[in-house]
């Protein structure tokens, strides 16, 4: 975990915009993002609180601003959820997620007012969409809401977009020049910035830059096979072995399939020798990150796990200790692999084109580890069998999973 600098304060993300503009979708972006990259995250959504104590059948009437009952109701969920936190914010989270409209100047004021109180920091995340993104995800994302299980779509549409002109009523977009705020124009298409400073906002800035919400596939793999796989080594730069190349062939023919030659397509692989070789028989280009390099195991490299325990048995048992942390001797850690893999998770972020990459059992976990919402400490202990590719399907709120098994018998 990132070390909590006595001077820094916690930090808050507030989310700002009517219905289905994105803001879950991003908030939980955020979220994953942040917790991969060790930070003590957490999303505070006020829905799921007023579906928790009041249930999930709140009419539109609920949401209008004349309805007196029903803005006291939602004044009172909104406190619970931002009290609760800035409690979990001065036990120790670095960065809560407030996911809710506050799209009033009055009730940011109260936000800014309770976080400044607690000794937090505060940026605001605005979400604004055009017709057609809002129409979307109405479509998409909303009627398979807890809210609407018991409705026809087209009674939960027409109720949503009630919702939705309550809150239009009374919406005051984010102008306040001496506020810290981000706004995401149709989630990627532009970003404005205001006022916003620190390191960890500036990263936080630079991911918001590159998501989006275009849905396409993206594969991870190992490479097949390897010399050193049969002789249990770690490390090394090998070749692939028969059934390595069989593997490598079961992919191509799997891929080809999928995407057809007329389709852009995104292929990378490491520099070491077995994850090209693997990637070749695709036909297609593809480009060598020296990013995705296997775990660097420094002076272990080339010995088996055997070896380690019987020659260095004090590594083998830090390691066995602290898998996450354990640095082999001039060498790295999967934290240290976690944090140069950084650049990679955003360049995959922006993509919008089918993604394979093609690299080693620990780039793997690490990069599973961030699409399914892993935090580091789990990392390490993913099962990710060779010959087997992991295909990720984007839905809603994240990623579904597929795990294909194509070896190691010949192709």
């Amino acid at each position: 975990m990132p070390p909590q600098d006595p001077h820094t304060p916690p930090l808050a993300l507030v989310m700002v915009g009517l219905p289905a503009r994105g803001k879950t979708y991003i908030s939980r972006k955020i979220s994953r993002y942040l917790s991969w990259l060790g930070y003590q995250t957490r999303v505070f959504n006020v829905g799921n609180y007023r579906r928790a104590r009041l249930g999930a059948a709140q009419a539109h009437a609920f949401f209008d601003p004349t309805n007196a009952q029903g803005v006291e109701a939602r004044r009172q969920l909104a406190m619970a959820a931002l009290r609760d936190m800035l409690k979990w914010l001065k036990g120790g989270g670095q960065v809560g997620i407030y996911d809710a409209t506050n799209t009033t100047g009055e009730r940011r004021r109260l936000v800014l007012e309770e976080c400044g109180k607690a000794g937090v920091q505060v940026v605001f995340v605005e979400s604004i969409c055009d017709s057609a993104v809002v129409e979307a995800n109405i479509r998409e994302v909303k009627l398979g809401s807890p809210d609407y299980v018991d409705m026809t779509p087209e009674e939960a549409a027409d109720d949503f977009r009630a919702r939705i002109a309550h809150y239009e009523r009374s919406y005051e977009p984010l102008d306040d020049p001496e506020l810290a705020y981000v706004k995401l124009i149709d989630v990627g298409r532009q970003v404005v910035v205001n006022g916003v400073e620190g390191y960890l906002c500036a990263r936080l800035v630079f991911f918001l830059m590159n998501i989006h919400t275009d849905r396409r596939a993206i594969w991870l793999t190992r490479h097949g096979e390897s010399e050193y796989n049969v002789q249990n080594r770690i490390g090394g730069d090998p070749e692939l072995t028969a059934l390595g190349k069989g593997y490598a062939k079961n992919l191509a023919s799997y891929i080809q399939e999928r995407v057809p030659k007329s389709q852009e397509f995104v292929l990378w692989t490491s520099t070491l020798r077995r994850t090209w070789q693997t990637a070749e028989p695709i036909g297609r280009e593809l480009t060598q990150w020296r990013v995705l390099d296997e775990i660097d195991a420094g002076e272990c490299d080339g010995m088996t796990y055997d070896e380690i325990r019987r020659e260095r048995p004090e590594e083998f048992r830090a390691r066995a200790e602290d898998k996450l942390r354990y640095r082999y001797p001039r060498g790295e850690s999967y934290a240290d692999v976690i944090q140069r893999l950084e650049p990679v998770i955003v360049e995959l972020e922006r993509q919008k084109r089918p993604v394979l990459v093609v690299s080693h059992q620990g780039i793997i976990r690490g990069l599973y580890g961030y699409l399914i919402g892993r935090p580091q400490e789990e990392c390490p202990h993913i099962q990710v069998p060779l010959h087997t590719l992991i295909e990720m399907t984007p839905t809603a709120y994240g990623y579904e999973e597929r795990r294909i098994k194509l070896g190691p018998e010949l192709g």
